[in-house]
């Protein structure tokens, strides 16, 4: 059974009433009644407070925000500022958080906002919005009550089962990241659909050369230069530019890769016989011809068609052209374009020796941790400096040993644990630069977890591989669970791995506010009924312990289409795009061995709740489901994944005749996304 992680009293109807301030209070304010002027805007004026709300449901009255001049005229000529609403510090109840969407461009120097809704009770609550060079708005002051009638519905008592899963929509409640259901170069239009995270990352981009879209393969490929990533003729920054337009037409976000490194690559290799095939290292001074110098700043005005006759390439400048050609893209609410710090650093000694000081072999020098402090300060400063509003992802590990020592770096008995050491260091960097520089922990996990002597990242099937299959997704969470791996063997992370627990805690300790992001993974199996269930049970985790982001990163030679399947059961089980919800609720289960269960509700809707369970057994399970709520559940929609087909089947509705009380029968090794209904 999970343990929760904070006990959040929402169970109750909560109702949010005004209380007496100043300003505005009445449902009006509409724009039409403010004389108009001149811009510039400098201030921000609340016209519609916030009012009326069910608890996990938006406000009935949503605020509207105007964007007025010195003499508090509507500039609506401003259809370009962001505004951005979140609690005022130290108002209400600490810890309460605000959901929907919460960032929002000015109309004609309007803005209304849509979803918003507050998690916990409390009194002297209020809303401040903020946009950059504007003084702030702030609403008046009101009381998220617990009184008001309309609580929980006492559940009944569902038929004896094999397991039992017990939800309760009151307690640990959270928003779930749109950014979890993501994959590392999506292919619009196919399978999986309904995704909203594409990221460009790998190898490659830790040489990627924006200004011509040469880059290096490094030992992936010879260690050679070429066209892989966009031809010369291409516009600038195709490898970034491309990604984006696709995901913005798919409403998705976009994560890019920045290169640190020092080096990125200079020409395309052999293309037109303009250099030997293969090898850099086949061309004399390699280092300074076939590549150039990887710089954070450029220190000068930026241009959008950067010379490629000298020898530097400055990140900055890059950052510069992408917000240009998509204004306002950090801060798109649904589409949103963020940055990462290259590439897997831990390893660059083998994956780029030639630019790590081994001209011949394969074993460059890998980064030391006051080497990484030093590359991560520079250029997520660089970013920030060029685009205050981008999200920033580091350091991108590859592993465990990454996470644990920078893969053995030569400093690393100085300083110790390497996520400790990185996460203190940017604490002290935000009082030293003004702001913030990484925003979120990103590491790749690639389980290392074995069956029957197989890792499970492969794409077989035998008894013993599924079975460590179906079980290595525990090792994200549960402390009761000890995979079989190098990493438990060896005694590294002192007995179960429970990754993200482990992540979290070293944020709450050493840099509050961090999130969380796993840019790379692969749980093997494919094209197997296992691999569909590895992948929906680690979507359910990544929204039960609040991840911000996550793509999946496809191994192996398969048609991935299992892998698919597991996704479709969170963002497309209908195949109009039904999606498990946006707020994750408890949802406790009496045998984690066997089975997995995962709860959400929809923020403006508390009528829908979904329902992920998972049988893990060669056998069906039957399953007594019992929900708190506050809406009373009459039929149970059910969608199933099972070995029988990739893609998911609709099964008879099941009524409930008890009271948010049922049993179903969960079919062997099988996903099942259950749509409650009143």
């Amino acid at each position: 059974m999970r343990k929760s992680t904070f006990a959040v009293l929402a169970s109750l109807v909560i109702w949010l009433t005004a209380c007496a301030g100043g300003g505005d209070s009445s449902s009006g304010g509409q724009s039409g009644g403010t004389p108009t002027g001149a811009g510039p805007a400098t201030q921000i004026v609340v016209t519609q407070q916030p009012a009326g709300a069910v608890a996990a449901t938006a406000f009935t009255q949503q605020p509207r925000v105007e964007l007025r001049n010195a003499a508090s005229q509507l500039v609506a000529s401003d259809s370009s500022t962001q505004v951005t609403v979140a609690i005022t510090a130290a108002s209400g109840t600490a810890g309460a958080v605000l959901s929907g969407t919460s960032s929002l461009t000015a109309s004609a120097g309007v803005v209304t906002f849509s979803g918003l809704s507050i998690d916990l009770a409390g009194s002297n609550y209020s809303l401040t919005f903020t946009a950059t060079g504007l003084s702030n708005g702030v609403s008046n002051s009101f009381t998220v009550s617990s009184s008001g009638g309309g609580g929980p519905i006492t559940p009944d008592t569902p038929p004896a089962s094999a397991v039992t899963f017990t939800v309760n929509s009151g307690q640990n409640v959270h928003a779930i990241s749109r950014w979890i259901y993501g994959m590392n170069g999506v292919n619009w239009g196919s399978r999986p659909a309904n995704l909203t995270l594409s990221r460009s990352g790998g190898n490659r981009l830790t040489c990627y050369n924006w200004e011509n879209n040469a880059s290096n393969a490094g030992t992936d490929w010879y260690n050679e230069n070429d066209w892989a990533m966009g031809l010369p003729t291409d516009p600038v920054g195709y490898a970034a530019t491309g990604l984006i337009d696709g995901d913005r037409t798919n409403n998705a976000a976009s994560l890019i890769t920045v290169p640190v490194a020092g080096y990125v690559a200079a020409d395309h290799g052999h293309l037109g016989g303009a250099w030997p095939q293969y090898d850099v290292n086949q061309t004399a001074n390699y280092l300074n011809v076939r590549f150039k110098q990887n710089v954070a700043k450029k220190g000068g005005a930026f241009t959008t068609t950067p010379s490629t006759s000298d020898d530097y390439v400055y990140q900055d400048e890059f950052v510069s052209f992408i917000k240009g050609k998509y204004p306002g893209g950090a801060s798109d609410p649904n589409k949103p374009i963020f940055y990462s710090l290259d590439n897997e650093p831990d390893l660059w000694g083998g994956t780029h020796p030639r630019i790590r000081g081994d001209a011949t072999g394969s074993n460059g020098q890998g980064p030391t941790y006051a080497e990484m402090l030093t590359r991560t300060k520079d250029f997520a400063d660089a970013i920030k400096d060029v685009d205050a509003n981008a999200i920033v992802f580091g350091p991108v590990n590859y592993g465990w040993a990454g996470f644990v020592n920078l893969q053995g770096a030569s400093d690393a008995g100085g300083f110790g644990d390497f996520h400790t050491y990185y996460l203190q260091q940017l604490a002290a960097a935000e009082i030293t630069y003004g702001h913030r520089l990484v925003d979120v922990l990103d590491v790749h996990w690639y389980p290392e977890a074995t069956g029957g002597g197989v890792r499970i990242t492969d794409d077989g099937y035998s008894a013993a591989l599924v079975a460590a299959r179906l079980q290595a997704p525990r090792s994200l969470w549960d402390p009761t669970y000890t995979e079989t791996s190098w990493i438990t063997s060896s005694g590294s992370s002192g007995g179960p791995i429970q990754l993200f627990p482990r992540m979290q805690a070293k944020i709450n300790a050493h840099y509050p506010g961090t999130k969380i992001a796993v840019t790379e993974y692969y749980y093997g199996g494919g094209d197997h009924i296992s691999g569909g269930i590895a992948q929906a049970d680690v979507l359910g985790i990544f929204a039960r312990e609040n991840i911000f982001a996550a793509t999946l990163w496809k191994l192996g030679s398969t048609q991935h289409s299992f892998i698919y399947g597991g996704f479709e059961m969170f963002r497309n089980y209908n195949g109009t795009n039904g999606s498990f919800g946006d707020t994750s609720i408890r949802a406790d289960n009496s045998n984690v061995t066997n089975a997995s269960v995962y709860a959400s509700v929809d923020a403006a809707n508390p009528s829908r709740m979904v329902l992920v369970c998972i049988n893990k057994t060669a056998s069906a399970q039957t399953a007594g489901i019992q929900v708190t709520h506050t809406v009373r559940f009459n039929t149970a929609e059910i969608y199933v994944l099972t070995g029988a087909s990739s893609t998911p089947v609709k099964l008879a509705d099941v009524p409930i005749t008890l009271v948010n009380a049922f049993q179903y029968s969960m079919p062997a090794y099988s996903v099942t996304t259950i749509v409650l209904k009143p």
